[in-house]
């Protein structure tokens, strides 16, 4: 594909500095590495379903936009059923998250989750090479990372392997990021991490999509720190859902109005409290049809969907009446906001926690 990339590259860069996401000391890594280098040919836009992206220039015009391009479906297999496997990350989001790392000169980093390589040449533009290691689970997108990284003119270490582990050989890093989900930070990444080092991942959970925790590590072998915002991400390939029993429609149970409190109950706060709460229930809402509405399900076959005008609960919980329940507590405990939480990682397993350590939710 050919086209003049440049003044849509400068436009993209102008939009990031002026929102305040791409600050001084990350400004010249994304300049000297555009985007489009890191973008296969066969890329979709991700909406309700997967949709190709067919002509030259609604690949142009995807790729210098400031979303997520799905760069994979079905793990590279073909006929499957169109889910998204790996993706390019919005530049919003690569900027944030780069930005929050705090990197300094001659720092060595270490990324899970190589995907497209995009992320992984700004790391070493502003590193060097020699000081970023990348791992990535699917062999055949390690192979076309390391070859595109390498055309960019850089070389940091591509390894294929499970990021779950690490990348031991290569180990102490001053920092780790992940660019795919976990549901708890495995403590492989805090051995690995030099003390007074850091750690960025999105952490995933059943009640909430995703949100990113910054966690400090210590001599002692234990990290800690708080949650810095939402952040979406595919979910690292062996923490994929496994399908959920189904949800018996004969036991429908009509109740009152949903009375929706939306303002804190769709909120990140809210989330990380009920799904320290209320373990393995899954919340999603949205307006399809333009009024407000929310769905709730556990694993087992339990659900709910509640709207303003009415509340049907099936299986054998009361999923709505629980997480009222939940709700009027965290109302009860101040209605803290994101950041009041956070995540402390130790060799025994991780805990959540509201305003301090000493104040576990879990």
């Amino acid at each position: 594909m050919s086209e003049d990339w440049r003044p849509r590259h400068a436009a993209l860069l102008e939009a990031l500095i002026a929102s305040g996401e791409l600050p001084d000391a990350w400004a010249s890594a994304f300049a000297a590495v555009p985007r489009h280098h890191f973008i296969p040919g066969e890329i979709w836009e991700q909406r309700a379903t997967c949709v190709p992206v067919t002509t030259d220039a609604a690949w142009w015009d995807l790729v210098y936009r400031d979303v997520p391009i799905v760069t994979q479906v079905d793990d590279g297999r073909s006929a499957g059923p169109g889910i998204a496997t790996s993706s390019n990350s919005m530049p919003t989001m690569v900027a944030r998250m780069l930005t929050a790392l705090e990197v300094a000169d001659g720092q060595r980093v270490l990324e899970i989750g190589t995907g497209s390589g995009w992320n992984a040449a700004l790391l070493a533009a502003r590193l060097g090479s020699g000081n970023v290691t990348t791992v990535e689970v699917d062999p055949v997108l390690a192979e076309q990372a390391a070859k595109v990284i390498k055309e960019a003119g850089y070389s940091p270490a591509v390894v294929w392997g499970d990021g779950a582990r690490g990348w031991e050989s290569g180990a102490p890093y001053d920092r780790i990021i992940a660019t795919c989900s976990v549901r708890r930070i495995p403590y492989a990444w805090v051995r690995q991490t030099k003390p007074g080092g850091l750690i960025l991942a999105p952490l995933a959970g059943d009640f909430w999509s995703g949100t990113l925790v910054r966690l400090d590590v210590g001599g002692d072998g234990v990290a800690s720190g708080r949650f810095i915002g939402g952040a979406r991400f595919m979910p690292m390939r062996s923490e994929r859902p496994r399908p959920d029993r189904p949800v018996d429609s004969g036991t429908g149970r009509r109740g009152g109005t949903g009375a929706l409190p939306a303002e804190t109950m769709a909120g990140l706060g809210f989330a990380l409290y009920a799904g320290a709460k209320l373990p393995g229930v899954v919340m999603a809402d949205g307006a399809p049809d333009g009024s407000y509405q929310m769905w709730l399900h556990d694993r087992s076959g339990s659900a709910a969907t509640v709207t303003e005008e009415e509340v049907w609960q099936y299986g054998p919980r009361q999923l709505w009446d629980e997480t009222t329940a939940v709700h009027r507590a965290y109302v009860d405990d101040g209605s803290p906001d994101p950041g009041d939480f956070g995540l402390t990682v130790s060799p025994g397993g991780q805990r959540l926690w509201l305003r301090s350590p000493d104040m576990p939710l879990d």
